[in-house]
């Protein structure tokens, strides 16, 4: 099954909502030095800095029109204390004006094992600020899921790049084919597993001449099942079946 194809407007649209929402969470009085349940050994206020940082970063190569690396994330002359959310403010709303008018086809660099185009960082944008609002929330006791299509397309993008880049944080010896189900989009994504390798498939046929003799099921919400694949929730959240070892296999983050 094809997973539907989302576009630029989508996802500035997607990251102008998340935005707005982390900003509401972090923006809380006193909240700054709060520790975030989901991102170990960070406060809120390191939360921010990191998200901005990604922000300033993307914004300073995006748009080069050339897809040389541009050189690592640096945050440490960043603001600290209260003065750091004007700074936040600041980084996001010069990337959300720079991506919403930028050519999605313009020439960029990524990490990924996709085209070398500005529109990845539309997408990665949008979910890096649907995860971390999500961490944001959490962390000042709040819990909103993340939109079921941004989750689905967010899902998408962990098979279909973070894993393929070799950010798994699983073992790497697995071998079989795992089915995630998203119960509010009636949705399934088919991944094989071989060691280190993983092919995200586009149709329904999961046998080929292999032998899986490993084999697991994710069934939840969109939301939950991208949360459960950035470490974010345990898959015991969702309905599983079969070899947990596959499922833990396909964490990134």
């Amino acid at each position: 099954m094809g997973k539907p194809h989302f576009n630029k407007e989508f996802w500035v649209a997607g990251l102008r909502a998340e935005g707005a929402a982390f900003r509401a969470a972090v923006g809380q009085e006193g909240v700054l030095t709060a520790p975030v349940p989901s991102c170990p050994d960070w406060t809120i206020e390191d939360l921010v800095r990191h998200l901005g940082g990604v922000y300033r970063w993307v914004a300073g190569h995006v748009g080069r029109g050339t897809t040389g690396h541009p050189g690592q994330l640096d945050v440490s002359d960043t603001p600290t204390g209260p003065a750091v959310l004007s700074w936040w403010d600041d980084q996001f709303a010069k990337t959300l004006k720079l991506l919403d008018w930028l050519d999605p086809a313009l020439p960029a660099w990524n990490w990924a094992p996709q085209p070398k185009k500005a529109e990845f960082w539309h997408r990665r944008l949008a979910h890096e600020t649907a995860v971390h609002r999500w961490d944001a929330q959490i962390a000042v006791g709040l819990s909103e899921p993340i939109e079921a299509k941004l989750a689905a397309d967010g899902i998408t993008e962990v098979l279909d790049s973070w894993l393929p880049a070799g950010r798994r944080r699983g073992p790497l010896d697995r071998h079989g084919v795992i089915a995630l189900r998203a119960t509010d989009l009636a949705e399934v994504w088919n991944v094989r597993l071989r060691g280190e390798g993983i092919a995200l498939l586009d149709t329904d046929t999961l046998l080929d001449h292999d032998h899986h003799n490993e084999r697991a099921v994710a069934c939840g919400t969109a939301s939950d099942l991208l949360l459960a694949l950035y470490g974010r929730v345990p898959f015991e959240v969702l309905d599983t079946a079969g070899d947990g070892s596959l499922l833990a296999a396909l964490r990134t983050g």
